[in-house]
């Protein structure tokens, strides 16, 4: 006995006719899939490393040309001679170089970071000025270091006949 409630998709599928021609042709696909899939897979490899290496080939030659125009402009006398000024500080014969030291701006604090700034006095607990006192005495009293000894040039009088 069937059952008298067909689903849509089984009634669809019943009503596909196989004939010779849609067997050989399925096979066909099949057969193609299974022949060109490996060729495929082995083009689209081939594909990519292609693309990588024209990407290398192109990073490459923009590297060949930036060495080029440093080479070109370490040939200027001109370039040369700004980069031994700035490099090494040298300077034509009569000019006058002057260098800055330590240009950079002083940096403030940014009111959040610093201690909130106190209205008391406070005293040290430490006698700065008996400190400073013993300090300038045992410098003053230290041994000195053995001086060279100085040679008096020898007189008449002190050479012996």
């Amino acid at each position: 006995m069937v059952s008298e409630t067909e689903t849509p998709a089984g009634g669809w599928l019943r009503g596909i006719r196989f004939s010779g021609f849609s067997l050989v042709m399925m096979v066909i696909l099949v057969l193609a899939v299974v022949i060109l899939a490996p060729s495929l897979r082995t083009y689209a490899e081939q594909r990519q490393q292609i693309s990588k290496l024209s990407r290398a080939v192109a990073d490459q030659q923009d590297e060949v040309d930036r060495l080029t125009s440093q080479r070109e402009r370490w040939n200027d006398r001109t370039y040369v001679t700004t980069q031994a000024r700035e490099r090494l500080f040298y300077v034509l014969p009569g000019d006058i170089s002057f260098l800055v030291i330590n240009d950079l701006p002083v940096v403030t604090p940014l009111e959040a970071d610093a201690a909130p700034v106190s209205t008391n006095i406070q005293s040290t607990k430490i006698d700065w000025l008996g400190s400073l006192f013993a300090s300038t005495m045992t410098a003053g009293l230290a041994p000195q270091a053995g001086a060279p000894a100085t040679l008096t040039p020898a007189t008449p009088e002190t050479v012996a006949p």
